[in-house]
């Protein structure tokens, strides 16, 4: 996991004292690397028994520790590399260079994110249940729609709700053994928490995808899957979250592909002969 990630993701959660902390250090990364734990307490306006404090909470053992993880995060990561919004009176090739950009690191930040125990519950959870129910609404729901489509094509009894009053009448039947995912990138939206409550009350398992960070749809859920949280422009249309999301979707529906080759395989197989005969029934080569 990206530790400059995971304090941006936390900054709102922290106490005065390490929000300042953390401020500082978002802000200024190389200089909190060559500074001295009394240093950085000083240009933070912090203490050094707040920074041992945070250094604890980001399961860092010590200050020098930290730092090292710091600077090589520092190291890998390209000068410039960080995200753009939408400004007036850019060229095309400044906009195709800049989208290009925030998507590769939406995708790049978030395989930083994944903890490879709980996609792998999600896996077996997803490959064992009888039925599946996905909940998103606007962009969260375009990006279950998208996990609906793949997930038709194995032969998986899935269904996706982006309308509150179907979501509440299909977690009203689900069962144990029936897995319910719950899409939203702040993980707090309503509609969605309160879906995904409703299935775990049928006992049903629940999965979240959210941006990482404590919130109420990750804290109910019994696997919580994260994605980077960086979309901090207002003009950016979703589309960092988007990205984010449906890589974190294609993991999953590859992996279960993978793990469970013998049995999902020919089904693929299946469903792609069949819309390719009717392709060619549309025009005029049925046979």
């Amino acid at each position: 996991m990206s530790l400059m990630q995971a304090i941006k993701d936390s900054v709102d959660h922290l106490s005065p004292q390490e929000k300042k902390l953390a401020d500082y250090i978002v802000e200024h990364p190389r200089e909190a690397v060559h500074a001295t734990i009394t240093e950085l307490a000083k240009y933070s306006g912090s203490s050094t028994a707040t920074i041992s404090r945070f250094c604890r909470e980001f399961q860092v053992d010590n200050f020098s520790e930290f730092k090292m993880r710091l600077a090589m995060e520092l190291a890998e990561e390209p000068a410039g590399n960080t995200y753009q919004d939408i400004v007036a009176g850019q060229s095309l090739d400044h906009i195709v260079s800049a989208i290009t950009a925030n998507h590769l690191r939406s995708v790049s930040d978030t395989a930083k994110l994944l903890d490879y125990g709980k996609l792998k519950e999600a896996i077996d959870a997803l490959h064992h249940a009888k039925r599946i129910d996905l909940y998103g609404t606007a962009t969260s729901g375009v990006v279950a729609e998208d996990f609906y489509q793949k997930l038709i094509r194995i032969g998986k009894s899935a269904a996706v709700f982006s309308d509150p009053h179907m979501q509440q009448t299909s977690a009203a039947s689900l069962m144990p053994g029936d897995v319910a995912i719950g899409f939203s990138y702040s993980g707090e939206t309503l509609e969605t928490i309160s879906a995904l409550s409703s299935a775990a009350e049928q006992g049903a398992t629940t999965i979240s995808v959210t941006k990482h960070g404590a919130s109420r749809l990750a804290s109910l859920s019994d696997i919580s899957l994260f994605i980077s949280s960086s979309e901090a422009g207002m003009r950016r249309g979703d589309m960092a979250s988007r990205m984010a999301q449906l890589h974190l979707v294609d993991i999953l529906f590859v992996g279960l592909v993978s793990e469970y080759f013998d049995t999902y395989v020919p089904r693929l197989e299946r469903s792609y002969q069949n819309v390719k005969r009717f392709v060619k029934h549309k025009k005029g080569e049925f046979k």
